[in-house]
């Protein structure tokens, strides 16, 4: 039986140097900043065995407290400029779209599945998230989840 694992927020002027570098290092990798672990850590100044002992153990705390992921269903109306009203409306509430998934539309309308990571106030959010059938051509909108 697998132990859970327990996490501590602390704050990083406390912690060792080496865990803020490892958060830089994977910053840079996944912003592409580098073409290497390698590399990113040369430049941010760790050795790769201190990255790759630490790596899968230490995350911002923005990362993984802060941010809430939706998915939702919505079904347009087979109309001009309806999908990007909807996904400028969730630009508006600065939601970053993770995946936008169409299906082709039947008799008029198109399902449309969104995946998005919310940092705000995750229920003033999703309550303005239900508003989005204010917009003309949405014909329905369902959370279905958010985690």
């Amino acid at each position: 039986m697998e132990k859970k694992p327990q996490l501590i927020v602390a704050e990083a002027k406390i912690l060792p140097e080496v865990f803020t570098k490892v958060l830089e290092v994977k910053k840079l990798m996944a912003q592409k900043g580098e073409k290497s672990f390698a590399s990113a850590c040369k430049r941010v100044g760790i050795s790769r065995s201190a990255y790759y002992k630490y790596k899968d153990s230490i995350f911002s705390y923005e990362e993984l407290f802060t941010q809430r992921i939706v998915n939702m269903y919505l079904l347009l109306s087979d109309s001009p400029g309806v999908l990007s009203s909807a996904l400028a409306y969730l630009h508006g509430m600065k939601a970053n779209i993770l995946t936008v998934n169409q299906s082709i539309p039947v008799d008029g309308a198109a399902a449309v599945n969104i995946s998005l990571r919310l940092t705000g106030d995750s229920d003033d959010e999703l309550a303005s998230l239900d508003s989005i059938t204010e917009l003309d051509g949405v014909l329905e909108v369902k959370i279905l989840s958010a985690e």
